[in-house]
């Protein structure tokens, strides 16, 4: 084969290689190397690129979008953060205008008290039991004022409790608004490391003439049935349960409904969706909110033996929980795959499978 198009393809793969070390956690970001333009190499008059180079291309395609896909993850991940810190911030402001009203009134009441309390002073109370004509109405008239005396204490120490309350909330709020903006700031890095991966990725594929795209997804295609058949061949389906409940079967119509709907980094529909913003929105479909992220989704729900799974179950695949689809029997799932791909329904076993969730157990 001529050097021109094998030079264009291995420069290109370089460049990726490059891109996915950059794009690593701590690592700066830096800008590729120019890579040779598709009709220079197409003026050379080469040979067509082998199916060896093109799986070269796949593997390396597969290393990009993987780290788009965890890097998906952190941003979903600080963006539920980022919602979750800005309510309890609202929350904390409706409770300090709440506890400052309070404080007011307790302020006034607190004074109103000592007011009454002066004006009730002058004599010892042994005079005033001396010069009283009415023993018996004194000695009510002081358990009164004990009385007075205790509630003006209780009144006092509850002015103090919420002086405190108010002091912690707003410690609390200077809390949340520190992790908020740290939140944005790891928003922001996670949303720079996606574009770097599809824009390196688009790159690359960008490079291959129209046929040799069409191989390059054949040999995805051929990639993906061969890890499919490896675990139908393992017998894991034999003994499989595939009864659904009420809420997976809901989750399934859900999730069936969104086929051929694009794929997008974030996204949680209506029109488009990334992997766990599609299986997050079919179970709150069904009425069972779970977390948006894939990785939350392996920590937080039950785990469930693969041979035990049904319908509705979800799927974690690869070894940081990056990925997510839904089981919906016969050994197939359906998931968003990866930008420049839609909702689709494709085979269980032809990924790399970490385990098996369940989010109503």
């Amino acid at each position: 084969m001529g050097t021109g198009k094998r030079g264009l393809i291995t420069a290109a793969v370089t460049v990726v290689c490059a891109v996915t070390v950059l794009a690593a956690p701590g690592t700066a970001f830096a800008a590729p190397s120019p890579s040779p333009s598709p009709s220079a190499s197409a003026s050379a008059g080469t040979a067509p690129v082998t199916n060896e180079e093109l799986e070269a291309v796949r593997a390396k395609l597969e290393k990009l979008y993987h780290a788009a896909s965890v890097a998906t993850d952190e941003y979903n991940a600080a963006e539920e953060a980022a919602e979750k810190q800005s309510a309890e911030i609202v929350e904390l402001a409706k409770k300090i205008v709440k506890g400052k009203e309070r404080l007011a009134e307790l302020k006034k009441r607190a004074g109103a008290a000592a007011a009454a309390q002066y004006r009730s002073g002058g004599l010892p109370d042994e005079a005033h039991l001396m010069l009283s004509d009415n023993p018996q109405h004194f000695l009510d008239n002081t358990r009164r004022v004990l009385q007075g005396q205790r509630a003006t204490k209780g009144l006092l120490a509850e002015l103090t409790r919420t002086q405190q309350d108010l002091e912690q909330y707003a410690k609390d709020a200077s809390t949340q608004w520190r992790r908020l903006e740290e939140g944005r700031k790891a928003k922001a890095a996670a949303q720079k490391k996606i574009e770097k991966q599809i824009e390196a990725a688009e790159e690359l594929e960008s490079q291959l003439e129209k046929e040799e795209r069409e191989r390059l997804a054949e040999l995805e295609e051929a990639a993906a049935r061969k890890a499919q058949t490896a675990w139908l061949d393992s017998g894991i389906l034999e003994d499989l349960k595939t009864k659904a409940s009420e809420r997976g079967r809901k989750a399934v119509a859900y999730a069936t409904a969104q086929l051929g709907k694009p794929y997008e980094w974030g996204a949680e529909g209506p029109k488009t969706y990334d992997c766990s913003g599609l299986t997050s929105q079919a179970w709150a479909s069904a009425g069972r909110p779970i977390p948006r992220t894939s990785q939350e989704q392996w920590k937080r729900l039950e785990h469930i033996p693969v041979e035990d799974m049904r319908p509705g179950d979800l799927i974690i695949y690869n070894a940081d929980a990056s990925h997510v689809a839904m089981y919906v029997g016969d050994g197939a799932i359906i998931h968003a795959p990866r930008p420049g791909r839609t909702v689709t329904v494709a085979g269980a076993g032809s990924m790399r499978i970490l385990g098996v969730v369940r989010p109503d157990a």
